[in-house]
């Protein structure tokens, strides 16, 4: 623990020191001006290290550069701010202790110094400071915890796939730095894909746990049943367990296809999720309807698996209610636009997306955004 004392007056050091280290604070370094103050804290060089300083004891009258110039002059820096600073003064003045604490003072001691009264401001002011440090260590740490969240799910989302039967492009935009809206895609054979989207209750961080821990089980579900009902089923099961075990009341909506190529048909189970569109060779327009309830309200669902066939090529979009639910955005309207450019012919992927999100403000986005764009080839 280590306290500076800046005092211009070696006898006032003197016998600050001696109280200090009579209390067992062993580690004081007396400085004689606002100068050598400077040069301890190393304040003009912008890349030093923080310092390891606990406390600053600092004398209001000082010549050439007084206790408040230099108080000012610290807390102009970011580095240095957090270090609490008590003013020692002989003045009686109201006026100069306001401007003391307007400057980033903690507190004062007025001198003569008060043996116990001087010891105890000087506990509270450490007291303080260690459990600033301990929250900014903790926050630090959450930061670290959180970069890392987002690395994992990160991981977990597909990239876009452009091969030689079908196109998947994706846009996803969390509210927050984690995301509770997630998507997977899986090739079973050279023909035949699976393709999910959904979007966890709620968003940020306890979303996205539940949505890495759905994204995790899905996987398995798709490889080892691929049909739509029994994965959907499937993932109930978890959602359900994952109450009953937790205590949690977590549910989710969602869209799982299975398009194949060869075949020229689509199977598809919407459970509780927002209609995606499908334009069916370049002329006709179909709402994906919901064939399910949300997965994880209820301990047994029923699910209904729809069928479509196509002769040359679809396009599909689905998308989470993010892009319905954003500020000053209408619901309806957004629908038709989806709707209006699922039927053009998608050939530049970014102005689409951008069309897309036009009348959102994404810096009043409150929930996650994601599109998936498909499209056979």
């Amino acid at each position: 623990m280590t306290i500076l004392m800046v005092d211009d007056n070696s006898v006032n050091l003197f016998v600050i020191e001696n109280i200090l280290k009579k209390a067992g604070y062993e580690h004081c370094h007396p400085l004689n001006s606002a100068d050598e103050l400077f040069q301890y804290l190393r304040i003009d060089e912008k890349e030093a290290p923080v310092p390891k300083v606990d406390l600053i004891l600092l004398d209001i009258m000082m010549p050439k550069i007084d206790g408040i110039e230099a108080c000012r002059r610290i807390q102009q820096e970011d580095r240095l701010k957090e270090i609490p600073i008590i003013f020692l003064t002989a003045l009686n003045d109201s006026k100069n202790l306001v401007e003391a604490f307007e400057v980033g003072g903690s507190d004062y001691v007025t001198k003569p110094i008060d043996k116990l009264e001087f010891l105890a401001r000087i506990r509270v002011a450490l007291r303080l400071k260690h459990e600033k440090d301990r929250n900014k260590e903790q926050e630090e740490k959450m930061q670290r915890d959180l970069q890392l969240a987002m690395q994992v799910q990160g991981s977990l989302l597909n990239d876009s796939i452009l091969d030689e039967f079908l196109s998947i492009q994706k846009y996803h935009q969390p509210s927050d730095n984690l995301a509770g809206d997630m998507y997977h895609w899986h090739k079973f054979s050279n023909h035949r894909y699976g393709i999910i989207l959904f979007d966890i209750m709620g968003h940020g961080i306890s979303a996205s746990l539940v949505s890495m821990f759905i994204s995790s089980v899905l996987r398995d579900a798709m490889k080892n049943l691929e049909d739509p009902i029994l994965v959907i089923k499937e993932l109930n099961r978890y959602m359900t367990s994952l109450h009953n075990k937790n205590d949690l009341n977590y549910y989710f909506t969602g869209i799982y296809i299975i398009i194949d190529t060869e075949k020229k048909e689509i199977e598809y189970v919407n459970a509780g999720h927002p209609p995606g569109f499908l334009r069916i060779d370049g002329k006709h327009l179909l709402t994906l309807e919901r064939g399910a309830c949300a997965v994880g309200l209820f301990d047994e669902i029923h699910v209904k698996k729809s069928t479509v066939s196509y002769k040359n090529n679809i396009q599909l979009l689905l998308y989470t209610d993010g892009i319905l639910e954003s500020e000053a955005v209408d619901e309806l309207e957004t629908i038709e636009k989806l709707q209006m450019l699922t039927m053009q012919d998608w050939k530049d992927k970014d102005s689409l997306f951008k069309a897309m999100l036009s009348d959102i403000d994404q810096s009043k986005q409150k929930d996650d955004i994601c599109l998936l764009m498909i499209k056979t080839v």
